[in-house]
């Protein structure tokens, strides 16, 4: 004869950590003054930096998140310096 299962049920998943929505500036060396906004309707996201008010924006999918606005900012930022 086998053994029966078991009744308890598996412990909860922990919910995946959230991801920033600010960072660091890379013009002004200040720290968590970038917010990002999504424009949905638009399919456009943008980056600004609140103490030196330099921008970027970039297009948006569904997949998108602020932190790939942010990467392809810096992305661009270090196209133009080479």
């Amino acid at each position: 004869m086998g053994k029966r299962k078991s009744s308890a049920k598996p412990p909860p998943k922990a919910p995946a950590p959230k991801l920033d929505t600010s960072f660091n500036c890379p013009f002004c060396n200040s720290t968590k003054t970038v917010q990002c906004t999504m424009d949905w309707e638009r399919q456009e996201g943008t980056v600004e930096c609140v103490h030196c008010k330099e921008s970027f924006s970039s297009k948006i999918n569904h997949l998108s998140e602020p932190i790939d606005i942010y990467s392809d900012w810096l992305d661009a930022c270090e196209s133009a310096n080479a």
